[in-house]
């Protein structure tokens, strides 16, 4: 998948890219125009990226140029694959680290079989209530600006399908699961749901983003490499 050469970013590119922990969607979409530029002759060119990724979470995102932007909607409609790392037994008001715990909850009485039974429960089309702490906009304006505002707003269920859900290390209070699901999912919801379905609390302890459609994170560009790839064309 990976380029090494003859990019032409202006009738447009394709481009896999491994986002950075700590980084907006947008950080990485300035940081890539930046890094273009050169090989444009310092022009403007059209640059998006085909699906969000909250800061503390890290992996694939796929990044448009020139004419391809066209097709950013495509992408954004492909299935998409993740690793969540989901502590149970506490919540906080973002269901990630954005947030400190509010919350804590018994979980001695969770196993890896309820766990399990539990998460059956989550598979298929159903609604799901996003946190206001999402890029989800309201009246205009995005949900996470409110709520770092301390103001309350109502925010509507979204319809989202989960396709897979499979247990990869179940040590309490820490579980890993591998997600598959649809467009508009939000995983860090799903692990506040999980939580409330075992009668105790979770967030989002960890996210990284493995595959969109049938492209993977494996064969996305580091944006070290990239920049050092741009420097010598």
């Amino acid at each position: 998948m990976k380029k090494t050469s003859n990019f032409d970013f202006r009738n447009g590119e394709m481009l896999l890219f491994n986002k950075p922990l700590q980084w907006t969607s947008f950080d990485l979409v300035n940081k890539v125009r930046y890094l273009i530029r050169p090989s444009v002759n310092f022009e403007k060119i059209k640059i998006g990226h085909a699906g969000t990724l909250d800061p503390l979470a890290g992996g694939l995102m796929i990044l448009c140029t020139g004419k391809k932007t066209k097709d950013i909607e495509k992408y954004q409609g492909f299935e998409k694959e993740y690793i969540a790392t989901i502590t149970l037994g506490a919540t906080t008001p973002s269901f990630d680290l954005e947030t400190t715990i509010d919350k804590e909850y018994e979980y001695s009485h969770i196993n890896l079989e309820n766990f399990e039974e539990i998460l059956q429960k989550f598979l298929g089309t159903q609604e799901q209530l996003p946190t206001l702490y999402s890029a989800k906009k309201i009246d205009g304006v995005r949900a996470y600006t409110f709520a770092r505002q301390g103001k309350e707003k109502e925010i509507k269920p979204s319809i989202i399908e989960i396709k897979e859900l499979e247990v990869l290390d179940f040590q309490l209070p820490i579980v890993k699961l591998r997600v598959l699901c649809g467009k508009g999912t939000y995983i860090r919801c799903l692990a506040r749901d999980i939580g409330f379905a075992l009668q105790s609390g979770a967030y989002l302890s960890g996210l990284s983003r493995t595959r969109i459609g049938n492209y993977k994170l494996e064969y996305a560009y580091e944006l070290s490499e990239f920049e050092n790839l741009m420097r010598n064309i």
